[in-house]
């Protein structure tokens, strides 16, 4: 063992190869041909032992529709019942002709796909000898294929190969007594049946190998046969045990029980050279696998061996490259395999050591610290930032009135101003409840209340289960300031600002509207425009600030709403979910 520890990896495939590979190919194809070539021969005589059946079995469909046809006319009362009654005039005979033996002879044909002609021979000289009816006169009586019938007519039918006078072959037919209702119809009937020899023809045709077949009659005498060198069609016909059948393979096929087929056969004959071509192609087969075989897996060994050996003295360069601190990465395509992951593993630790060296982890960790502090003073400023000039003015005119005056809602307009003011420099609760941000718009109402007088009028209407819900700090407000100081304000009667917050499902639906001066469509595009804007805090907490914050805070759950038009005031809807 200690030995193949000093031999190459390529070496060792190769060993591995001549070893595990060469020996056993050699070995298997031995056996593997002894095998195949008997059970290609076994298989191939299979194979025309079923083309064979299958020519077996088509010929009896062909005789089957045959048989069913004649059937029919057997125990068809009605036809019977014509065929057997004597006509007095031939107009009468003519009009049950038309009425009924016309649409059965000639319109009934689910079984005449290989039929050429079928005649039912009645012994009632008061029909007419046309139309598929035909007398059963002397003359047909001395017809051969009569008299040959007549040595065993019966009422089953019998498949019979027909012939002219001279004994020359006209059609194979099926012939049948119909002697159903020979109780009550006393008239001898004869159906009788031709096929079409051409449809004979294409069944025999089918072995789809060079051989022979044969049709051979009870005396097995040959009847028909596809070897164009034996004249089967003439009177003096061959039996098929005088063939001369050197080198021929015999398959043949009995009908066995069926009646009308009985003492038939089929038999089809293969030379023996036409089964070991397939077995000589067998032995090309098997010499040609074998070659391939070891060629390509002597290719692929190459191939992968290479490939193993470049990839391991690639890792060996660059770990030695380690030793004088050269930290190189090695750069090749990703793999699954060990050698792959063995890579992998390399290029990771040295962009650990990398990192570790430039200090890289720590500076991550402060530049995400920071970028928290980043957020949340944006947050913060956010909520923090209040109109001044709105607040100098409100204050100075409290100032000046309660200087003139006496009043006690001076009192009141201080308390409100000192609500906002303590509300808005509050950093530690961002979150409020809705009945806390009422609180918020009264006191700014108030306030606007205070400067305007009967020019500002307002309507509030909360639902009740909407007071406990939970939004963010002055998320409303905004809104009701931009009504009162860009909508109202502007208006020389003054107007008045409906505010309406109720519950819609998990939403919370604030919604306020003024009659004042309204917007134009670039107004309201612009502050649609707010949602697509990131990172953006405005110098007030005006409407695009509370936009942004909405977003960071719900992203796409949150819905915003304006409906203006100038001179006819603005209506804003905003949506947010219950829980954030």
């Amino acid at each position: 063992m200690k030995l193949l520890n000093n031999i190459r990896l390529r070496n060792k495939m190769f060993l591995v190869y001549f070893l595990g590979v060469i020996a056993p190919i050699i070995l298997t194809n031995v056996i593997f041909y002894n095998t195949i070539t008997g059970n290609v021969k076994a298989q191939r005589i299979k194979d025309i032992d079923l083309a064979v059946e299958q020519i077996k079995n088509e010929f009896r469909l062909m005789v089957d529709q045959a048989v069913g046809l004649s059937s029919f006319f057997y125990a068809d009362y009605k036809t019977n019942e014509v065929l057997d009654r004597n006509f007095t005039q031939t107009e009468d005979y003519v009009e049950a002709y038309d009425l009924y033996l016309r649409s059965t002879l000639n319109n009934y044909s689910p079984f005449s796909s290989s039929l050429q002609n079928k005649t039912i021979y009645v012994d009632n000289p008061t029909l007419l000898n046309s139309g598929n009816i035909g007398i059963l006169s002397a003359e047909v009586r001395e017809s051969v294929w009569y008299k040959e019938w007549m040595q065993e007519a019966s009422s089953q039918p019998m498949f019979v190969r027909t012939q002219d006078a001279g004994g020359r072959f006209q059609s194979f037919s099926l012939l049948r007594r119909m002697d159903y209702f020979a109780d009550r119809m006393v008239k001898e009937k004869l159906v009788k049946i031709d096929f079409k020899t051409i449809d004979l023809m294409e069944v025999f045709a089918n072995l789809n190998v060079q051989g022979d077949v044969y049709l051979l009659g009870p005396e097995g005498r040959i009847e028909y046969t596809t070897n164009q060198a034996i004249d089967w069609q003439g009177k003096d016909r061959q039996l098929y045990a005088s063939l001369k059948q050197e080198q021929l393979i015999d398959f043949e096929k009995e009908y066995g029980s069926i009646s009308y087929l009985s003492g038939w056969r089929i038999v089809g004959t293969v030379n023996e050279n036409e089964i070991i071509k397939e077995v000589l192609k067998s032995r090309y087969f098997i010499l040609w696998s074998a070659c391939l075989m070891m060629i390509v897996p002597t290719v692929i060994i190459l191939i992968i061996t290479r490939s193993i050996n470049l990839r391991i003295i690639e890792i060996l360069k660059h770990m030695k490259k380690v030793k004088t601190q050269q930290f190189q990465m090695i750069m090749h395509g990703e793999s699954r395999d060990e050698i792959g992951q063995l890579t992998l593993e390399f290029n990771s630790m040295i962009m650990q050591i990398k990192a570790l060296i430039n200090d890289v982890y720590l500076t991550e960790i402060q530049k995400k610290s920071l970028e928290l502090e980043r957020r949340k003073a944006q947050l913060n400023a956010l909520q923090s930032q209040i109109n001044p000039h709105f607040l100098f003015n409100a204050l100075e005119t409290i100032r000046m009135r309660s200087l003139l005056k006496q009043e006690n809602e001076t009192a009141k307009i201080i308390q409100s101003m000192a609500m906002i003011l303590r509300s808005s420099l509050t950093w530690n609760k961002e979150w409020v409840s809705v009945e806390e941000e009422l609180g918020f718009i009264l006191c700014f109402l108030d306030i606007q209340k205070y400067r305007f007088e009967d020019k500002l009028s307002y309507h509030i209407d909360v639902q009740p289960e909407a007071y406990a819900c939970v939004v963010p700090k002055m998320v409303f407000l905004p809104f009701v300031e931009n009504a009162s100081i860009h909508g109202i304000e502007p208006l020389k009667k003054g107007g008045s600002i409906e505010i309406r917050i109720s519950m819609e499902g998990d939403e919370v639906v604030f919604q306020v509207a003024d009659n004042g001066i309204g917007m134009s469509s670039e107004q309201v595009d612009t502050l649609y425009g707010y949602l697509d804007m990131e990172g953006i805090i405005g110098e007030r907490i005006g409407i695009q600030n509370v936009i942004y914050r909405v977003t960071m805070l719900y992203g796409r759950r949150a819905i915003f709403q304006v409906d203006s038009r100038p001179g006819e005031g603005t209506r804003i809807e905003l949506r947010i979910p219950v829980h954030p």
